[in-house]
């Protein structure tokens, strides 16, 4: 059988080639790379930039909503939305049917934002190199990876 249709032998497995986890973890490091200039343009870092797309997405979002949507913990999570807020992109208040809950609101600047981060997502995908239907099979294909993973890790619980 041709190496690349099975798993490693023992003898091989500390291959650092072989790693799945270490092909995704400098992939994502090229793709930030591939962000950074982008996002410098529209004065944010990468998680500061999930998050407005996920405020694009739903704007008046709780912390807690938006941080189960992104996977950050709220100790994560705060730092960046006051930022976001600092810079004028968001506003942050109590709700009013349940005090312990914070609601996230764009501002018009963090509205008009979004104009001006519209061409990221195709640089994205011209920069990965894949065709249209390629791209979206790869997102697919890491999502269930990720999901496979994560179900995983609860069955261990």
């Amino acid at each position: 059988m041709p190496r690349s249709d099975r798993f490693p032998s023992p003898d091989e497995a500390l291959n650092l080639s072989d790693f799945l986890c270490f092909a995704v973890y400098i992939a994502a490091h090229a793709l930030k790379r591939v962000y950074k200039p982008l996002l410098d343009e529209l004065g944010l870092t990468y998680p500061q930039y999930l998050v407005m797309v996920a405020l694009w997405e739903t704007d008046d979002q709780t912390v807690s909503g938006l941080g189960e949507k992104l996977f950050l913990e709220s100790n994560t999570l705060t730092p960046l939305l006051k930022r976001l807020e600092v810079l004028g992109f968001i506003e942050r208040s109590r709700d009013s049917s349940d005090e312990r809950q914070v609601r996230l609101r764009l501002t018009r600047t963090g509205r008009a934002l979004r104009a001006k981060a519209l061409h990221i997502p195709p640089c994205i995908q011209e920069a990965s190199g894949l065709k249209p239907e390629d791209f979206q099979r790869m997102k697919q294909e890491i999502t269930a990876l990720q999901k496979s993973l994560d179900g995983f890790q609860q069955r261990q619980r």
